[in-house]
């Protein structure tokens, strides 16, 4: 096994509550926090297939107070002060730029790597290799990489990434970033052959990074280096509550790499990293039941989690029912979801408004099913 990178430092963004996945994701317990893909939870999963890369002592998670006892229990191996709670939300560029300035403080020569906790990569080594690779290209330089997916459909839920020459086999310089397009759009970018989509997944240098943000958000970044400033002190958690709600509540795609890949793709110093490693973030239980069909490829395209199964001419099911004795008779493409305390019934077709929900449930004050 390789040696892990010494100043390579992941940093995981694991707030949020994971709504299309209700009734299984709460408030307290989000998408993360399950094992949706194996025993493993999402997060563990995470943390595991980077610790080749760095220790636990070099791994930061971003989340907030709903979640981290439970971030802390699930992950014994990371300190508390490790995992951060946001006391609001305030999107990626505030989260993400927070772990730059702290980071700064300790080690001038730190590479960050921006992670979501909720990807499901089939291919672990060949990840690696593609982290190591875009690590060293952060490392040589004021640049920034993305790593991006080959889209299959004209998605209109994730942002895109054009890309133009390539600099060396596999790094590819990025035109343009955009964000979430319409369908036709989408369509379009599917098209032309030279979109990815956006993973999330993101490598740059401290500095890089801190720069960037008192170039593109002046204000917000003289607030994290407050916060950073009072990191390690008995007032830390009293100024982090205090300062953070000022920062301003935009993404690190709006904040930083939209303007800087205006620049022109020689200028910009962005690179895109085709992610060839059977990438999937699960968004909804639609994808869910996809991702585990591909794997096992049953016949019938049910997927049941129950004590004893019967099913009779039924087909392309996702039945979650642990513990009891399901009979599927007579229907297809159905979602249905059983928790101690709710009932989720829906067709794979409109999992994705499962979110609206949790919603209803907001609005209602009906807390406890949240």
């Amino acid at each position: 096994m390789r040696k892990t990178n010494l100043n390579f430092y992941p940093v995981i963004l694991a707030g949020g509550r994971g709504t299309r996945f209700w009734p299984m994701s709460r408030k307290r317990r989000a998408k993360q926090l399950l094992a949706l893909d194996g025993r493993e939870t999402m997060i563990q999963q995470t943390i595991r297939r980077l610790l080749p890369l760095a220790p636990a002592s070099r791994c930061w998670i971003i989340s907030n107070h709903d979640l981290r006892a439970e971030l802390t229990r699930q992950l014994p191996r990371l300190g508390r002060r490790q995992i951060l709670a946001e006391p609001v939300g305030r999107n990626t560029a505030p989260a993400i730029g927070l772990a730059a300035f702290l980071l700064l403080r300790t080690d001038p020569a730190a590479i960050l790597g921006l992670f979501p906790s909720d990807h499901v990569i089939e291919q672990e080594s060949q990840y690696r290799e593609r982290l190591r690779g875009g690590i060293e290209i952060a490392r040589s330089g004021e640049n920034i990489v993305v790593l991006g997916v080959r889209p299959t459909r004209a998605e209109t839920g994730y942002g895109y990434i054009e890309v133009g020459a390539a600099m060396s086999p596999g790094v590819l310089r990025v035109r343009r970033f955009t964000e979430k397009p319409d369908s036709a759009r989408a369509r379009s970018f599917l098209e032309a052959g030279n979109y990815y989509w956006n993973s999330g997944m993101f490598l740059w240098s401290a500095r890089t990074l801190v720069s960037a943000l008192r170039e593109h958000l002046p204000n917000t970044a003289a607030i994290l280096e407050q916060i950073a400033a009072a990191y390690g002190t008995a007032r830390f958690v009293r100024v982090f509550a205090r300062l953070y709600p000022q920062c301003e509540n935009i993404s690190i795609d709006y904040a930083v790499l939209e303007p800087r890949s205006a620049k022109g793709e020689q200028a910009s110093g962005i690179f895109c990293l085709p992610a060839e490693f059977g990438w999937n973030d699960l968004g909804s239980w639609t994808a869910l039941h996809e991702h585990h069909v591909a794997k096992r490829q049953p016949k019938d395209g049910n997927l049941i989690s129950a004590a004893g199964i019967f099913a009779l001419d039924a087909q392309d099911n996702y039945i979650h029912a642990p513990g009891k004795f399901v009979a599927a008779v007579g229907v297809s493409n159905l979602v249905v979801v059983e928790t101690a305390d709710a009932l989720l019934l829906t067709t794979r077709a409109q999992a994705q408004d499962v979110g609206k929900v949790v919603q209803y449930l907001d609005e209602k004050k009906l807390h406890k099913l949240v």
